[in-house]
């Protein structure tokens, strides 16, 4: 078997013709990944204030920033996703350039605004340009799986810096590291500018004129979105799954420590495996899942995250002995949950959306994510408060709740969203009037 067709097996999409753009991810996902991990403990090390004050500038600043989805959406529809994608490089670039200057309250609140609403841009904007990728073959869930690996990877590349950050405590090698991370982010912009991907086939580029496109823009807005009761179901179900996910960083500690009274070692073999389980296996999953339905994957991933939590609920009345098992068996659910979920909600986030109008409905699907993650460190926290089997109990009903929302959510053959026109304009078209 040739490296192509091992690859082909494994679940990989074909690159050829887009390795810029691949490795464009490659560097967004790892800077990314730097932003969560990482903050706390720079500034920690390079500032004098408090973690009190570090932790409330750091929530205040990525507040602000949770509108950005809806700005990111609009300027994808006057500028198409490859500028916004550009533009979100930039700012995230600038953010981070920022943090060497940040020394005050104020300013980590500033730095942390423009981080993240770098990052949101990014995440918003980017799936049209995965559909791009996979126009020519139509390897939209293989790609869409690649991409969610990348991701998880640069989650992971970001908890391990910050581990041996705090093992150097060295201010001076933390600064030249987010000096490194600026200039990554700069890199992925040129590799983006600079990327050919291949033409969509003409039947998926046919469209209306663009003068057409450019007024049906100006009277459409997000009130269309609002009206569109298939694509609010989505939104609604997405919630769902990234309060699922926001287990992880938000509950599992304070539930295998403090309710299970288990050892804190476990934390980090459960951490470390979903992040292994998902960089290896999230390609085959979504070559698995290219052979289905996204609407009908996506309602397994919702029945496969309700048995997690099911486990997880249960150990409350296992023996000490059998809680160990009973965690990683519930955490081993919850990834294969989560390697369902991703490609074929993204996939949807686009195939759904009206061409002439797809930058606000990727807007309003990425605020799934930023409201998402805003809640869940609060709700989650409440229902533990409540009583230890409440999260469990209301996670699992939501993405029950799910399963009925995205059955039937396909797009009709006359309705698939044409592939964007991801070009850079050339001088003379940006003279144009």
């Amino acid at each position: 078997m040739n490296g192509r067709r091992l690859l082909a097996y494994w679940g990989m999409p074909d690159v050829t013709g887009n390795g810029r753009f691949v490795g464009a991810n490659v560097l967004d996902s790892l800077g990314n990944g730097l932003v969560l991990a990482f903050t706390v403990v720079y500034f920690t090390s390079t500032t004098s204030l408090s973690l009190g004050a570090i932790g409330a500038a750091l929530s205040l600043g990525q507040l602000l920033a949770l509108p950005t989805p809806v700005l990111a959406g609009s300027l994808i529809d006057r500028l198409g996703p490859r500028r916004v994608v550009l533009g979100a490089n930039v700012v995230s670039a600038v953010g981070f350039t920022g943090f060497l200057f940040a020394d005050a309250v104020w300013s980590i609140v500033l730095v942390q605004l423009v981080v993240q609403t770098g990052s949101s841009m990014y995440w918003t904007s980017s799936r049209a340009l995965v559909m791009m990728a996979a126009a020519r073959r139509g390897d939209q869930a293989r790609w869409f799986g690649f991409i969610g690996s990348l991701r998880n990877i640069g989650a992971g590349f970001g908890s391990a810096v910050a581990s041996v950050a705090v093992a150097l405590e060295s201010s001076a090698g933390l600064r030249a590291l987010v000096l490194v991370n600026a200039l990554t982010f700069v890199i992925a912009a040129w590799l983006i500018a600079s990327w050919q991907p291949d033409p969509a086939p003409p039947a998926e580029t046919a469209s209306a004129s663009p003068k057409g496109n450019a007024e049906a823009r100006v009277r459409a807005g997000y009130a269309q979105v609002l009206r569109d009761g298939r694509y609010l179901r989505l939104i609604i179900a997405n919630l769902a799954f990234v309060l699922a996910a926001s287990v992880l960083p938000v509950l599992l500690a304070l539930y295998t420590t403090e309710v299970l009274g288990a050892g804190a070692w476990l934390i980090g073999i459960c951490v470390v495996g979903n992040m292994v389980f998902v960089a290896v296996a999230q390609t085959l999953v979504a070559r698995w899942a290219e052979r289905h339905r996204p609407a009908r994957v996506l309602a397994l991933a919702g029945v496969v995250n309700a048995a997690a939590f099911t486990v997880f609920g249960s150990l409350l009345a296992l023996p000490g002995w059998m809680v160990a098992t009973g965690l990683l068996t519930a955490m081993l659910i919850f990834t294969v949950a989560e390697m369902l979920s991703l490609p074929p909600s993204n996939e949807l986030s686009v195939s759904l959306a009206p061409d002439h109008i797809q930058g606000r409905y990727l807007g309003a699907f990425q605020l799934s994510w930023t409201l998402g993650n805003a809640l869940a460190p609060a709700l989650l926290t409440m229902l533990l408060a409540q009583g230890p089997a409440w999260p469990w109990l209301v996670l699992g009903a939501l993405n029950l709740l799910a399963v009925p929302l995205v059955i039937g959510l396909h797009p009709a053959p006359t309705e698939t969203a044409a592939a964007p026109d991801l070009s850079l304009p050339t001088p003379a078209e940006e003279a144009a009037p």
